[in-house]
C-alpha cells in the first residue's frame, strides 16, 4: 500500500470515530496520517475576522486522538480554505485512502448526505471510506462484485485491506432471477463471481475467499451481508446487479443504512 491516509474532522463523534480508523489504517499501511478541518470562510465584508482558535484545537485534539490510538504513526494536520467536497478531492490527490465519518457538523455538514457523498466518491482520486462508530472490529471484508471492469480496483482494494486486517473474504455477487435473460441460471452468476476473482487469490494466498450469489435486489442484499462484516468495499461505478451503486436510491440506502463502515473504489482510482 502507500504512504499517506487523509481523515476529514469536525469535532463531531462521527469524526473522532473516523480518526481512530484512519489511525488504525495508517499503522497498517505504514504509513503518515494526515487530519483535516475545511474551513468555509465567510466572503461577506460585514463579518468580523473568523477567530479560528476553536479550531485549531479541534483539529489538534484530533490529531492527539490519533496518536493515542497509533502512538507509531507519524501524524500531521492542517486546516485548509475551501468547501469539505473540494478540499477532501484536493487531499486526496496525494493520499491512498481519504476517511471520514458517516454524520458530521461545522465543516463537514451533511458531508455524507445526498449529492456531497456522490460527489466525493465521483471525484476523489483515492478510496473513499465512510466509518461508522457501531461497526464490528471483527469478521469479513465484504467485496460487492458486479464483474465489470470498473471493478477490478474495488477487488484489488478489498484483497489488499483484508490481507492487512488478517481478514476473510465474502464476495457477494446480487442477481434477479426473475429479471435475468431466459435460459440463463445461477450457474451463470456464479461463473461471473469466479471470473471476477481469478487471478486476485493467487496474489493473496494468505486471504481465505468465500464466493456467495445472492438472489435480491442490490441494496437489500449489501445492507444484509454488512451486518456481520467490518468492512463492506464497493466500486463506485457498475453494471448488472450493481448498476448505479453510487447513483440515487442505492447510495442512499447504503451511506445510510449499511451496518459496517464503508469503502468506496472508483474504477480509475
Amino acid at each position: 500500500m502507500g504512504d499517506l491516509v487523509v481523515v476529514g474532522v469536525d469535532g463531531s463523534s462521527s469524526s473522532l470515530a473516523a480518526v481512530e480508523t484512519a489511525a488504525l489504517e495508517a499503522r497498517r499501511r505504514r504509513a503518515e496520517l494526515r487530519v483535516v478541518y475545511a474551513l468555509s470562510w465567510p466572503v461577506r465584508p460585514m463579518y468580523a475576522p473568523l477567530d479560528t482558535r476553536p479550531l485549531n484545537r479541534l483539529v489538534g485534539e484530533a490529531a492527539e486522538r490519533a496518536r493515542a490510538v497509533a502512538p507509531e504513526v507519524e501524524v500531521t494536520e492542517a486546516m485548509v480554505t475551501g468547501d469539505p467536497v473540494s478540499v477532501l478531492e484536493a487531499e486526496s490527490r496525494a493520499a491512498d485512502l481519504v476517511v471520514v465519518g458517516a454524520r458530521g457538523v461545522g465543516g463537514f455538514i451533511g458531508m455524507l448526505l445526498g449529492s456531497t457523498a456522490v460527489s466525493l466518491a465521483a471525484h476523489s482520486r483515492s478510496p473513499v471510506m465512510v466509518a461508522r462508530e457501531e461497526s464490528a472490529d471483527t469478521g469479513p471484508v465484504v467485496l460487492a462484485v458486479d464483474g465489470s471492469p470498473a471493478g477490478v480496483k474495488a477487488i484489488e482494494f478489498a484483497f489488499a485491506e483484508a490481507a492487512l486486517r488478517e481478514a476473510e473474504i465474502v464476495a457477494v455477487h446480487a442477481w434477479l432471477p426473475d429479471y435475468a435473460p431466459p435460459g440463463t441460471g445461477v450457474e451463470s452468476a456464479e461463473r461471473l463471481l469466479a471470473e471476477a476473482l481469478a487471478g486476485h487469490a493467487e496474489r493473496y494466498p494468505d486471504v481465505t475467499v468465500r464466493r456467495e450469489v445472492a438472489s435480491g435486489e442490490t441494496r437489500e442484499v449489501l445492507i444484509e451481508a454488512s451486518r456481520n462484516a467490518q468492512l463492506l468495499v464497493v466500486g463506485a461505478r457498475g453494471r448488472g446487479g450493481f448498476t448505479g451503486l453510487l447513483l440515487g436510491s442505492v447510495s442512499q440506502a447504503m451511506l445510510h443504512h449499511a451496518h459496517s463502515s464503508v469503502t468506496i473504489v472508483r474504477g480509475g482510482a
